[in-house]
């Protein structure tokens, strides 16, 4: 194997490399020379010689270019295994005019796209390579991407199958306590049924948190269902203002009785989101159920949860970024916990469901959008959450999720 020339503009890892194919040494040693100025050469004395290779770097190699002609398999058997094995690889053969019927039909059978003729015209065989180069680092990009996609609606659909549990076992629980409070009606009630209530309103107030957890769960719901309709568009639509992210949450999010008193907002420092509202739906929701959580845990003299919109530098000497805070007034978070948080799976509430992927999901989605998560909380002080959204020349250079 000869190696040429590295490119700096991709990491090791991607595909960037022209493999040469050609049983004579001299016609390996000449095509690096000739075209190593501008491309990434490896060569191959045949095709045994040329799996191997790509056995222990396929990754790397974007073009394979073969001549027809070698001594014991020939080169349309090695673009059949190429095909085969490394479906990212874009295949050229070299054919004299002799090989012209076994060329096309390697065209026919899709083994192939393009045929150079022997013997290589040096602007035709550069133009080959680069638009061969263009074409396979375009198609991995697109799988990189569909790869993503398809990352993130596993992602999303796990967190949401975890995060509908709770609300609809609440709705089961207060189904089950009216039925075993159901008692049937006797005779001249015009068959009215009637649930026994320990207190006045009793009824109505399962009936209304049901109703509010419901609403909750199918919200949830509908938002994983237009994150796999927008996953594979190019036009989906863009977020909306973060001022009417936080009113969506604080109007839909179901706060049990008196909670929703907690919740207060600061939202003068409005700015537009990047990305989709259905992903940062299921990440502000997931952080004032987090906050709600820690309050009831150890329910202070004045609960709070504060949501604010401003702007704050990531770290000392960076430039300001828009944005969310929510803030709690509760027991706060052990160091030893709080090191671990957002990078692994991680909860002080395991007897009560808790997974700890709620935080490692919101980071995974800010990261997605060229943004970060931090927290930071003392014991006793209460804890605060800040997503930190990337600048607007940083957004554009985002694909969508």
């Amino acid at each position: 194997m000869n190696t040429v020339q590295a490119v700096s503009s991709t990491d090791a890892g991607s595909a960037h490399a022209v493999l040469m194919v050609d049983d004579e040494p001299q016609a390996c040693k000449w095509f690096a020379r000739l075209y190593g100025d501008e491309f990434v050469v490896w060569t191959a004395g045949g095709v045994d010689e040329a799996l191997a290779l790509l056995a222990a770097r396929g990754g790397q190699v974007a073009v394979l270019l073969t001549d027809y002609s070698m001594p014991g398999r020939n080169g349309v058997e090695l673009l059949g295994e190429v095909r085969r094995l490394y479906g990212h690889i874009a295949r050229l053969l070299v054919s004299a005019c002799a090989d012209k019927d076994v060329a096309m039909a390697a065209v026919n059978q899709g083994q192939v796209e393009k045929i150079l003729e022997k013997p290589l015209d040096e602007a035709a065989t550069r133009q080959a390579l680069r638009d061969a180069l263009a074409g396979a680092q375009r198609r991995a990009l697109d799988r990189a991407l569909i790869d993503q996609r398809a990352a993130t609606l596993r992602e999303t659909l796990g967190f949401l199958a975890h995060e509908v549990t709770t609300p609809l076992a609440t709705v089961r629980g207060y189904l089950t306590a009216m039925r075993e409070r159901h008692r049937d009606a006797t005779e001249g009630d015009g068959g009215m049924a009637f649930i026994e209530q320990n207190k006045p309103g009793d009824v109505l107030f399962m009936l209304e948190a049901a109703q509010r957890r419901a609403d909750y769960a199918q919200s949830l719901v509908s938002t994983f269902v237009q994150t796999a309709r927008d996953a594979y568009r190019s036009d989906a639509p863009v977020s909306l203002r973060a001022s009417d992210l936080v009113g969506a949450v604080r109007d839909e999010y179901p706060f049990e009785a008196g909670e929703a008193g907690w919740l207060c907002c600061d939202l003068s420092a409005d700015f537009n989101l990047p990305g989709r509202r259905d992903l940062l739906y299921l990440v502000l929701c997931t952080l004032v159920k987090n906050a709600l959580l820690a309050l009831r845990s150890a329910l202070p003299d004045d609960p709070r949860v504060h949501i604010g919109l401003g702007r704050a530098a990531l770290a000392p000497g960076l430039p300001e970024q828009a944005v969310i805070r929510v803030s709690d007034t509760g027991p706060g978070i052990a160091p030893h916990v709080l090191q671990r948080l957002t990078h692994e799976p991680v909860t002080t509430r395991a007897e009560a469901g808790g997974s700890g992927m709620g935080l490692v999901f919101c980071r995974r989605v800010m990261n997605s959008l060229g943004g970060a998560v931090h927290v930071q909380s003392q014991p006793g002080q209460g804890a605060t959450v800040t997503l930190f959204f990337p600048c607007p020349e940083q957004t554009r250079a985002l694909e969508p999720l």
